[in-house]
């Protein structure tokens, strides 16, 4: 049971003593640029999903 505890008491020491956690304002810009990124390449997959799906179908009305 002690190294249970000491275990315990060594994680939240690290957790407020030792770890570096950012500013309000890096997670702010941090989060903006992730939804931008994750919005450019949502667009970018659907763009490419979008034309692939286009040809084959064009490709398989071709074939018929």
């Amino acid at each position: 049971m002690e190294k249970i505890k000491l275990l315990w008491h060594n994680t939240i020491d690290e957790l407020l003593n030792k770890v570096s956690w950012p500013s309000w304002d890096e997670l702010r810009t941090s989060t903006i640029i992730v939804l931008i990124a994750s919005l450019i390449f949502g667009v970018i997959i659907y763009v490419i999903d979008t034309s692939v799906g286009f040809t084959s179908d064009m490709f398989y009305k071709f074939m018929e």
